[in-house]
């Protein structure tokens, strides 16, 4: 063999090579606006660890509807509120299931089962999200507020008591972690953790399901896009690692235990309590956290100020208190919770959707079996929807005529929209009231200890699936420390048998 020949032969096999590690699952969409890449890695250099922010660039170029390759997994990208309102709610019914990804699906959920979220759709996953929306539908949630009264009294408690009424500045984060989880393990377990927040249990669970979370991230994870990447061990290592340390009261499992036409087996029902505990720390604390971050800043102020008064209006008895456990009658209060969720969208790349059907797009066709991924964020900051989309107005959604159906996408949308969204409107709204009726927040004395406030670069982790905001401190003063001792000690006497 001569040289030549030789040289000719490799150069055939590694063009072989790469055009077999570069094939994709579904061929290039036609008709479609496609973004430029590389061999082998697609779109995944450029999309890097900012895949909210970037993809929202290339919406203003190539518009709302693209097609990326992420190594050898072609994905659909929806960035505007109007893309998504067609495709995940008019065209609910092709976008359906979930596609299983390596890490996730079969790494860290290889031994406790897949939560509903993360589930392709079949018999199983339907028993599963019909039994739990069942178990969340309004009169349901009603009979667990309780337990909300409870642990949004133990969260305020400690505040109080740490904060030494407003001379201590305080990080909010981990009691309103605790508020989360033990909602969501006495919702489903009948089980709560009963120490304070530097409990090593409450750290451990709220590290491991954070950990969890992560995998399930679309920038997270190269192997989950280039197969290859799955021989080396160190890939795998911390999704193994978490994987292994995953370890008759009104809750959730003995309203599902008790529905008659739910027809579950074990593992059914411990997909949908893993789902609950994993969706309570994914999203209520961010939400809250943040809502808290705001309040407390300079521009706040007037927020806040406006909050208390329209909840004065409402109460001037001083019983909200108790009353928002039992009714939800401050607007403003439900406005601003909206916009907490549309400004702070926790998770700026929803869980991916997998089309079971064909569907059109600007007279493109997209195959079934293709995975879509929400742009959350882009679309509730789209301008073409919502006005000045880049500031926080909560009277936004006083005027009705501004978001009609789906007021934002924090939730997701359509079919496989988050199920326990009511419950966590609840807990959102409970906790607001309660926090602004209890305590004038203001900044943190030391300017270094004050929050990001912008939506993306508040989170610690930029390739997280959900937001994690990084530390800061607020200060909490009691606006009337009688009233406030006297609230809390009316909730102590409710719950005491909790």
């Amino acid at each position: 063999m001569t040289v030549q020949t030789l040289a000719i032969t490799v150069v055939t096999v590694v063009y072989l090579i790469i055009r077999y590690l570069n094939r994709t699952d579904v061929p290039k969409i036609k008709g479609l606006p496609e973004i430029p890449g590389v061999p082998l890695f697609g779109n995944l250099l450029q999309l890097g660890d900012q895949h909210a922010t970037v993809t929202g660039k290339w919406a203003k170029k190539f518009g709302p509807v693209f097609q990326v390759r992420m190594g050898n997994k072609r994905i659909v990208f929806a960035n505007s509120f109007e893309s998504v309102r067609q495709l995940w709610i008019k065209d609910s019914s092709a976008l359906i299931s979930r596609p299983t990804f390596h890490t996730f699906h079969s790494v860290v959920s290889s031994s406790q089962g897949f939560t509903i979220g993360t589930s392709p759709w079949d018999e199983s996953c339907k028993r599963r999200r019909k039994a739990a929306a069942t178990a969340l539908n309004r009169p349901a949630v009603q009979s667990y507020m309780p337990i909300i009264d409870l642990e949004a009294n133990s969260s305020i408690k400690e505040l109080y008591r740490d904060s030494k009424n407003g001379t201590v500045d305080i990080n909010p984060t981990a009691y309103f972690q605790r508020f989360a989880l033990n909602t969501s393990l006495t919702l489903n377990y009948g089980f709560r953790i009963e120490g304070n927040v530097d409990d090593q249990l409450l750290k451990e669970i709220v590290d491991v399901e954070r950990g969890v979370s992560n995998f399930r991230s679309t920038s997270n994870n190269w192997q989950d896009y280039i197969p290859l990447l799955r021989i080396f061990p160190k890939m795998n290592n911390e999704a193994q690692e978490f994987r292994a340390r995953r370890t008759d009261k009104p809750c959730i499992t003995g309203n599902i235990l008790k529905d008659p036409e739910a027809k579950l087996n074990d593992a059914e029902v411990k997909s949908i309590c893993l789902t609950m505990v994993s969706a309570g720390l994914d999203t209520v604390p961010g939400n809250l956290i943040m809502g808290i971050a705001y309040l407390a800043s300079e521009d706040g102020q007037r927020i806040q100020k406006k909050a208390y008064e329209e909840i004065m209006k409402i109460y001037p008895d001083g019983d909200a208190w108790e009353k928002c456990l039992v009714e939800e009658k401050v607007p403003y209060v439900t406005a601003l919770v909206k916009e907490i969720l549309r400004f702070w969208t926790v998770i700026p790349i929803c869980l991916p959707r997998e089309s079971t059907k064909d569907i059109v797009w600007n007279g493109a066709t997209i195959p079934a079996g293709t995975t879509f991924f929400m742009n959350a964020w882009a679309a509730d900051y789209d301008e073409d929807h919502f006005k000045d989309a880049t500031k926080f107005i909560p009277e936004r959604y006083l005027d009705l005529g501004e978001a009609p159906g789906t007021p934002h996408y924090g939730y997701g949308a359509g079919s496989r929209m988050c199920a326990g969204s009511h419950l966590a409107n609840r807990e959102l709204f409970t906790a607001f009231v309660r926090l602004i009726t209890a305590f004038h927040m203001h900044p943190s004395k030391q300017t270094i200890d004050r929050p990001v406030l912008n939506a993306i670069d508040c989170n610690a982790i930029a390739t997280a699936l959900t937001t994690e905001p990084k530390p800061f401190k607020v200060g909490f003063t009691a606006r009337d420390p009688k009233k406030l001792e006297q609230w809390i000690a009316e909730s102590d006497e409710r719950t005491k048998d909790l």
